[in-house]
This record gives C-alpha cells, sequence and structure tokens, in this order.
C-alpha cells in the first residue's frame, strides 16, 4: 500500500497524471437501468462500483473519480433521494478510496461533481444562494469521505463552474480541477470559448482547467489548444468521449478503438495537457492503452483534425393560420415576451433564456430589432432558431425605418422562408440615437402603408407593383401602441390608420399607470367605436431605483408616476419589488386588454419568468 502523497507537486513537477474512464457505461454494462440513479449504486450496488475502479487501478491509472457526478440536491430530488445525499457522496469516496488503497501503488482520489442540472439566474430561476448551498453540500460530503482533489467536470455554463469553485475554496483547502463541455462549434452551450474559460478559470481558482466528454479526441484537443495558446501557464486536463455514439441493435456505442485514443496521447501532451482520461464510452482497455502511451518515450503529434459537418436544413412549418392568430381569435389571453437579439454572433444564452420564459408559460416570443439602433444580431435569425429549437411561435419586429421599398418586401420575402408568420410593424429607433449616427435613416413607408402592402398585396401574392410572386404569403401583422402617450390624440389616429390598414393585433410601450392606459382606450371608443383588434399591454418589471430613473430621464415614450418612483426608492429589494408591481399593474390592466406583452429589464429573464408565473395563477383571465 503506497501514499501518493498531494497531486499538486507532482503537476508541478511537470508529470503526466493518467486519470479513469467512463463509470456509467460500464455500469449499465453490469445490469444498472438507464434511467437509474447511478449515484445511488454506491449504497445499492457497492460491489459494482468497487470493480469499476479495481479495473481502472489495474489498467494503470494514477486518479479514481468517485461515482459522485450527479449526487447533488437537485438531482437526487428527482430520484425522491434528496436526503441520503451525504450517505451517497460518502461511499462513492470510501469505494474508490478502497481501490487505490488494495492497488498497492500511489493512487489519487478526485471528487467527482458535476452540473447541478438547473439554470442559474438570470437564464433560469435557481439563485446562486441556492445554487452554492447544493455544492457546499456535495463537497463538505466528498472531503468527509476522504479525497485528494475536487473535479467539477462536463458543465456548461462558465458561471456556474466558477460558482463552484468559489464553494469549494470557501469549504476546503483541496486544489480543483474543472472542466467544460463543449458542442460541435468549440463553444459551451451557453457560448463561452475556450479562450474564455482559459482566462477565466484561473482566476475563479482553478488548479486544472480542461475539457471532458464533448465529441471526441480530435475534437478536445483542438479545444486544449486554443486553451493553451490563450493562457500558456495552466495545467490542462482532457478527457474525452470515445468518438460520438452510435445507436446499434437497442445499445449505444461508441467508435473510438483504444489504439485510437492512445495515439492522441502525444498531440495532447504537446498541448500542455497534464491530466489525461477518458469519459463516456472508454474503458479499461481505452486507459490501459493511454498508460502504454504516457509511459513511452515522446514522439511527434499527428496532425489530426475532423471535419465540421454540412448544416443540416430544418423542415418549414406547416402552412395555416399561426398559433397567435388562432388564440387571439378565440379569446384567449396571451402573453407575449420579448427577448433582444445578441451583441455578438453567438446565440446560446439567448436560447436559454427563450426556453425559460416559454417554459414559464408565455405564448409567444418577440423578437426586438437593433433596439436603441445599436448593432445586434439579426432577428430574423434569432425567430427562426426561437421557433426550430425552442418550440415556441416568434413575432418579429420589423421596421420600416432604414430600408427602401425595394429592401422591405425582399426582406419580408426571406423573413416568410425562414417560416416566420408573425410579425410586428414598427417605425423603428432613429439611427440618430444609437452607436452609428451616420447611417442611412430613410422611411419609404410608414408603419400603416406596410402593413397595407402586406395584407393587399404579398397576402395576395402579388408585389408592390402588382407583379405575381408566384405564390402568396400568410403574415399576420401587429402593430405599435402607446397607451400612455404624450399626444393622445396623434395616437389615436395612428392606431385607427393601422386597424383600417389590416393590423391584427398591437403590442404595447410599457405601462406603468394603468389608470390613464385605461383612460385612453376608453377615449379611443368615444372617438373611433369599438377597438376591432387585441391589445397586449407592455409590462416591464423594474429592477432598481436607477433603472426606473433611467427610464424616466432618457427613453422616450416611457412615463413612471410619481408613486412607482417613490415605491422602488423606498424598496428593501428594489427587483421584488419591480416584480409585485408588474403584477398589480398586469392585474389593473387584464379586464380591459386580451393579453401582457412582457418585457425583461437588464437580461433579468428570471424576474419576467416570476411575473409571467404570477399572471398566470392569478386567475383564468379571459378579455373584458
Amino acid at each position: 500500500m503506497s501514499d501518493p502523497g498531494p497531486i499538486l507537486p507532482a503537476f508541478e513537477q511537470g508529470r503526466v497524471i493518467l486519470a479513469d474512464g467512463a463509470m456509467g457505461t460500464l455500469l449499465h454494462t453490469r445490469g444498472a437501468e438507464r434511467h437509474a440513479c447511478l449515484d445511488a449504486l454506491n449504497l445499492q450496488r457497492p460491489e459494482w462500483v468497487f470493480e469499476i475502479h479495481q479495473a481502472y487501478a489495474s489498467a494503470g491509472c494514477d486518479l479514481l473519480e468517485t461515482n459522485t457526478f450527479g449526487a447533488n440536491a437537485f438531482k437526487l430530488a428527482a430520484f425522491g433521494l434528496q436526503e441520503q445525499l451525504a450517505a451517497i457522496n460518502a461511499a462513492g469516496a470510501h469505494l474508490a478510496r478502497q481501490a487505490a488503497r488494495e492497488s498497492g501503488r500511489g493512487i489519487w482520489v478526485a471528487g467527482s461533481i458535476g452540473p447541478l442540472g438547473v439554470r442559474l439566474a438570470p437564464y433560469g430561476r435557481v439563485k446562486a444562494e441556492t445554487a452554492a448551498d447544493a455544492f457546499r453540500r456535495q463537497i463538505e460530503a466528498l472531503v468527509e469521505g476522504g479525497i485528494d482533489l475536487l473535479f467539477f467536470e462536463t458543465f456548461t455554463d462558465l458561471r456556474e463552474l466558477c460558482l463552484g469553485i468559489e464553494v469549494a475554496h470557501a469549504v476546503c483547502s483541496l486544489p480543483v480541477a474543472a472542466s467544460l463541455t463543449f458542442t460541435r462549434d468549440d463553444r459551451t452551450l451557453l457560448g463561452d470559448t475556450p479562450e474564455q474559460a482559459a482566462v477565466i478559470l484561473p482566476n475563479a481558482g482553478a488548479d486544472l482547467l480542461g475539457a471532458n466528454c464533448s465529441e471526441g479526441p480530435s475534437q478536445l484537443l483542438r479545444v486544449v489548444q486554443q486553451m493553451h495558446k490563450a493562457a500558456p501557464q495552466a495545467r490542462l486536463l482532457a478527457m474525452p468521449n470515445a468518438g460520438w455514439p452510435e445507436r446499434s441493435g437497442g445499445r449505444i456505442l461508441y467508435p473510438a478503438t483504444p489504439d485510437y485514443f492512445a495515439g492522441y496521447v502525444p498531440p495532447f501532451r504537446q498541448a500542455g495537457v497534464q491530466l489525461i482520461g477518458g469519459c463516456c464510452g472508454t474503458t479499461p482497455d481505452h486507459l490501459a492503452a493511454m498508460r502504454r502511451a504516457v509511459d513511452a518515450p515522446p514522439r511527434p503529434a499527428p496532425a489530426w483534425s475532423l471535419p465540421f459537418p454540412a448544416p443540416v436544413e430544418e423542415p418549414l412549418p406547416e402552412e395555416g393560420p399561426t398559433a397567435l392568430a388562432t388564440a387571439l381569435d378565440a379569446g384567449h389571453f396571451v402573453i407575449a415576451a420579448e427577448l433582444d437579439p445578441p451583441r455578438g454572433f453567438s446565440t446560446q444564452k439567448i436560447l436559454a433564456a427563450a426556453h425559460l420564459l416559454a417554459e414559464s408559460g408565455a405564448d409567444t416570443l418577440t423578437v426586438a430589432d437593433s433596439p436603441m439602433a445599436r448593432l445586434r444580431m439579426s432577428p430574423w435569425a434569432v425567430s427562426y432558431l426561437i421557433q426550430q429549437q425552442v418550440g415556441c411561435e416568434a413575432i418579429l419586429h420589423f421596421p420600416t425605418r432604414g430600408r427602401n421599398l425595394l429592401r422591405i418586401q425582399g426582406d419580408l420575402l426571406a423573413v416568410h422562408a425562414l417560416g416566420i408568420r408573425n410579425v410586428m410593424i414598427v417605425m423603428g429607433d432613429p439611427t440618430s440615437i444609437g452607436d452609428f449616427p451616420s447611417a442611412m435613416n430613410n422611411v419609404d413607408l410608414v408603419p400603416s402603408g406596410l402593413i397595407r402592402l402586406i395584407r393587399e398585396n404579398l397576402n395576395t401574392g402579388l408585389d408592390h407593383a402588382g407583379g405575381k410572386l408566384g405564390e402568396a404569403t400568410t403574415f399576420f401583422c401587429g402593430c405599435a401602441l402607446s397607451l400612455t402617450p404624450s399626444d393622445p390624440a396623434r395616437e389615436m389616429r395612428a392606431l385607427h390608420r393601422k386597424i383600417a390598414a389590416g393590423a391584427g393585433f398591437a403590442l404595447t410601450q410599457p405601462v406603468f399607470d394603468p389608470h390613464a392606459a385605461v383612460g385612453f382606450l376608453e377615449t379611443y371608443v368615444q372617438a373611433y367605436g369599438e377597438l376591432r383588434i387585441p391589445i397586449l399591454a407592455g409590462i416591464l418589471p423594474l429592477v432598481s431605483e436607477r433603472h426606473a430613473a433611467f427610464l424616466q430621464h432618457e427613453v422616450p415614450g416611457v412615463n413612471l408616476p410619481d408613486h412607482v418612483l417613490q415605491r422602488m426608492a423606498a424598496a428593501s429589494v428594489p427587483a421584488t419589488t419591480g416584480v409585485q408591481l408588474a403584477l398589480e399593474i398586469a392585474a389593473a390592466l387584464s379586464p380591459r386588454v386580451q393579453g401582457i406583452y412582457l418585457m425583461p429589464a437588464l437580461q433579468r429573464y428570471d424576474l419576467a419568468a416570476e411575473v409571467i408565473e404570477g399572471i398566470r395563477s392569478q386567475h383564468e383571465i379571459r378579455p373584458g
């Protein structure tokens, strides 16, 4: 029996340490059900777990990971096992430690910690304090069980990973390894790059950093090379899957052979990797081959790479009335929630927010077009991805400003080809207030004119000149409206024109004075007769006193009553007060409108989700 001593000095001496491979893959071969809680097998079938540890030790591994990847409070609760959290983690540590001791070699034990399995605010509902407590409980149990290293692995959210590292250092003095998993475009699911991770994780306190799981050795070599270039002094780790999984005869198979895996050891070492192992699909045979490669004299690394796959064309949705048009026509109370396109080209975070809003009860998601005249990704792409990947119908904001008549029609045909049918026609923010004030600012069509063009031309298969398009579009058009405008008479005339042109619904500016908004609607009915389109009233949850002041003084068309400003100023928890105000305004307006148009502020999608759920739970709302 040999004590390996602390693990960090081994890395400091330049040693390459061989970790183990898959645990779940081998548990399934022993009879574990596919959807069972594998962590609970530490208590239910400890002999299985111990045998796997022994096999990896015999293969020559220097480090064994505990079978505790999903043993946190959130994931165990899904199986009703949250009360056994400490016992499961401690048993996992004891089993790995026992196998390490019985091997007769100096083998370290790493406490495996996976993602919590929930989304953290602002892209989810779980607050940092709650997540930190979940990490703390698992870490304390692992440390009590006796480990040498904390290993955070397969994370997709860099913020969640940094939080876990912070908790680890608050709980104990053990070294910390931090590993992310990447999609085929070499980004995490929330859009973080290997370079960003390589810079951020050491500053967060990671002693080792790198990547695991993902697609296979070729991709992880690319990833760690990028990390090494961004942070040459960082200690790196790489634990790839055994290739891309395939289903055959009801089983999941991994194509990468042990010899193929071993061939990647030299290029990994050349890229600065000091902790090498395997993930899904790897076995003791893979690790035995890697052991031989680690012990072999260094040799030139082959420049292997795999091409990116060609993009898959997604089918367009079937034709027919949109879900939004159907719901409004049936008199249902509709909740729409707004998303601003990202400033770069990564969509992972906005899609995570879209999932949250849809799961909270939003019927449709609206996508703004360059709000405040600042450069952002095209909202067409975001709307398309929301419909394809989130499964929620989108409303595309389509401004007339900055487009000539020819461009407007061409753009609308492109939007239609992407399967987007709901469009909200707006003038658009003037370029003078944005980052490119000298950009084209001309307007060939006002919103009411474009709404009429869509209804009378495009939706009948004709362009503006009367030429045939080949087939008719099926757009469902909405318009913008302010319920508390500075010039009510002018706003009412514009609304009347938009309705006459063919607008099918209206989304309003944020309302903070429901009494004034109701007065506007009553005055419109007196002047123009029955309001013939559904109104979705704008609700914007305030986040802080400063946020309220900014809206009041710097955003055109927004007016906050004094009592709203005073409540925000006096609030002990401003965001909570903002949510309560939003629910009160929604409740006051719900008898007079047919829906709510929620505008999350400052990317606080978690607050927006609270408002949506609050509106849904108030009562079964129907239009008045």
